[in-house]
């Protein structure tokens, strides 16, 4: 019994729900005088919606920012029409591209209905889905240092106006690939630094290359975008300070190293300079040995001429001392 009330609950929830959908569809309906406006030509709105209802209509530009915003009411019958710009000449504030009419309900608590529309350089009835092309623009370093913060800039553009809105939302499900093959998400990451263009800091705490996946969201349209950067122990700037400091230490070497080299050569020729007085010293000690050697052969020659005189001599003093003696004996 339980069970089938239960049924029956959820069977009239449904028929509700139904009912409530089909009472919002046919309650607001909306138009536009054609698809495919150049400029010159009004935007046309009309439709149909609950009697004396209060409508907004709200015109957004391709960065989706309002282009116009306009708000009226629906008469006794709920029917309205109403023009609500005539296209101006492409601008910057009114470039070509895919806008969106949205006309809001205030009776049935904000429900509204969106309108595709083109403003094109001609308004030819071509018959050509409306379609948003979305694009994703990445900006990272191609290199980076472990522990070092890293900035990556992202540029979401639709049909070529820069995309405004909340970053949290149109950047939500965008990540980073790891070098060990972990996902990091990067949903909260980033911050406006200018409609359309986002930023977000990211500290890298392992060497290899991490995968910036970037992904645009915009009214149903979804854009990817990524870039890679290599991170290595410490970045290029560290490695060029290094260099410059190797270069100015083997500078300093180079000029030690030659000054060495003077003084080796004065050193040689110093070197030379002694080794030939050395030699000269040589010469002249090997001239004073000859000198000497014919000095000490004169003095032997000396010696000999001396000794053969000075041995008659004393001979005849010692025969001239016998005679004496002889003589004094004989008068004893």
């Amino acid at each position: 019994m339980n069970e089938l009330k239960k049924n029956v609950m959820a069977l009239l929830l449904l028929i509700f729900l139904i009912n409530f959908s089909t009472a919002h569809a046919e309650s607001l309906q909306a138009f536009t005088s054609r698809e495919v406006y150049s400029d010159g030509q009004p935007l046309l709105v009309y439709g149909k919606a609950l009697p004396n209802d209060d409508l907004i209509l709200k015109l957004s530009s391709p960065d989706d920012t309002i282009a116009k915003f306009d708000q009226i009411s629906a008469d006794k019958n709920g029917e309205f029409i109403h023009i609500l710009l005539t296209w101006p000449v492409p601008s910057t504030t009114f470039p070509y591209g895919t806008y969106t009419l949205e006309v809001i309900s205030n009776q049935e608590r904000g429900f509204s209905q969106k309108i595709d529309i083109k403003f094109a350089p001609s308004s030819d009835l071509v018959k050509v889905p409306i379609q948003r092309t979305v694009n994703t623009l990445v900006f990272a370093p191609q290199t980076a240092a472990v522990n070092a913060p890293i900035r990556i800039f992202v540029q979401t553009t639709s049909d070529g106006a820069l995309i405004a809105g909340s970053p949290d939302k149109l950047l939500g499900t965008s990540h980073v690939h790891l070098p060990s093959g972990e996902v990091v998400s990067l949903a909260l990451s980033f911050k406006t630094l200018h409609q359309g263009i986002y930023y977000a800091d990211y500290t890298p705490t392992q060497e290899g290359t991490y995968v910036f996946h970037i992904v645009s969201f915009n009214q149903g349209t979804v854009s990817n975008g990524s870039a890679a950067t290599v991170v290595l122990k410490q970045d290029i700037e560290g490695i060029s300070n290094q260099i410059l400091q190797l270069n100015s230490i083997l500078h300093s070497t180079s000029e030690e190293l030659q000054k060495l080299k003077n003084e080796t050569k004065e050193f040689g020729s110093t070197l030379d300079k002694s080794q030939f007085t050395l030699v000269e010293t040589n010469k002249n000690i090997d001239n004073s040995v000859k000198l000497m050697s014919s000095s000490v052969k004169n003095i032997e020659a000396a010696s000999g001429q001396f000794n053969s005189l000075f041995l008659p001599i004393v001979a005849l003093i010692a025969v001239i001392i016998a005679l004496q003696i002889t003589i004094l004996a004989r008068r004893r």
